[in-house]
C-alpha cells in the first residue's frame, strides 16, 4: 500500500469504526433502534442500528483505503461530509422520537473529530495524485 495520507487515514478509520462496530454489539441492549441503547465505553451510547451504521462505515473506509488513494480521497470526503451533518443534527435529535441512532453528545463530538479528520485528509491531502489520474 501507498503512503498516502488518504490511504492511511482511510485504512485507520476503517478498521477503528469496523471494531467499534463489532464490540458495540455486546453492549447495545435489547433495542434495535430509538433514543435508548448501551453504553460503549462506559461514554458512547449506541443501539443495533448504530453499529450497523458502524460496520457499513467502518467496511467503506477500509475497502476504500486498501484500494487506491483515489477511492480513499472520494471515501474520506464522502464519510467526513456525512459525520459533519449528522455530528451537527445529532444535537438536535437528542430527546426525540428521531433519534433512532441513540445519540448522545459524545457520539456527536466523536463524529464531528471523525469529520474534521476525514474532511481535512480528503480535501487537503493527495490532491496532485487524484488530478494527475483524472487527466490520463
Amino acid at each position: 500500500m501507498s503512503q498516502s495520507p488518504n490511504r492511511l487515514v482511510a485504512t485507520i478509520f476503517g478498521a477503528v469504526y469496523l471494531l467499534v462496530g463489532v464490540l458495540g454489539l455486546f453492549v447495545a441492549g435489547p433495542n434495535f433502534a430509538g433514543e435508548e441503547g448501551g453504553l460503549l465505553l462506559g461514554v458512547f451510547q449506541v443501539n443495533h442500528l448504530h453499529n450497523i451504521v458502524h460496520l457499513l462505515i467502518g467496511a467503506a473506509l477500509l475497502m476504500a483505503g486498501l484500494r487506491s488513494t483515489p477511492a480513499a480521497r472520494s471515501t474520506n470526503i464522502a464519510v467526513g461530509a456525512v459525520y459533519l451533518i449528522v455530528g451537527i443534527v445529532g444535537f438536535f435529535l437528542v430527546g426525540t422520537a428521531l433519534n433512532i441512532l441513540a445519540l448522545n453528545t459524545a457520539d456527536h463530538i466523536l463524529h464531528l473529530a471523525s469529520a474534521i479528520v476525514l474532511l481535512g485528509t480528503g480535501l487537503a491531502l493527495d490532491r496532485d495524485t487524484t488530478a494527475r489520474r483524472a487527466a490520463i
